[in-house]
Formats: C-alpha cells, structure tokens, sequence
C-alpha cells in the first residue's frame, strides 16, 4: 500500500507526571485498538493494560452513546484516540461523602447564629 492510501491518527495516554502522543500513519479500516497496538504506547507505559483500558476519540468514549467499542470502532484520518486511566474513586461516592462531610459541618455550628453577640443599647 503507498504512502499516500493512509491515514494519520493520534494515540495519547497521561500520567499526572508523564504524558505522550503518539502519531502514527496507518491503513483505512484500522480500529482504535489496532492503532493502540501499532503505536507500542505500553513501551513508554509498562504497567498499561490496553486490553482492559478505557478508550475514546476526543473526550468521546467508545462502546458507549453509540459508539462501537475500541475493537470494533474504525478510524478516520486525524482522529486521536485517547486511553483513559481507571477512576482514583467513584465519582458517586465522593460527592455522597462531601455531601456527608457538608451536613456534619452544619450539624456543628451554633443553632442561633447570634448567640453571643452583644446586642448594641438602645
């Protein structure tokens, strides 16, 4: 195949402390997992697990909204496909236990708001 049938794609993984973009040229019909595999990203990010890894094209994750999974999705020249680190936490439970946190630090506060403040003589 010549140069001119392919198609340049974007692979990119972050780290807080580390980040890469990988261009690559490849063939019509590949699919985002194929060009994660192609780009040897695990060679810069040893402890990746790309065939557990979350993946989407611009902020757009795939196997989701419509979107075919990663080993399914065919790209498009100039698409970036994006690998996404797990999740530090639930997003659910982390605003239940600000929510939590919020109600205990009201709970704590004086009932009168103007208890002991001198009221000004008449």
């Amino acid at each position: 195949m010549a140069d001119f049938d392919l198609i340049r794609v974007e692979v990119a993984y972050a780290l807080p402390h580390k980040q890469k973009i990988i261009a690559l040229l490849v063939e019509p019909g590949t699919t985002a997992l194929a060009a994660v595999q192609r780009s040897k990203i695990t060679d810069h990010f040893p402890d990746l697990d790309i065939a557990s890894a979350k993946m989407g094209i611009f902020g757009q994750s795939l196997g989701t909204k419509g979107l075919d999974s990663a080993d399914k999705h065919v790209l498009h020249a100039g698409d970036r496909v994006e690998i996404y680190r797990p999740l530090a936490s639930d997003p659910k439970d982390a605003r239940r236990k600000r929510a939590e946190k919020a109600d205990a630090g009201k709970s704590e506060t004086p009932a009168d708001s103007n208890a002991g403040i001198d009221s000004p003589a008449a």
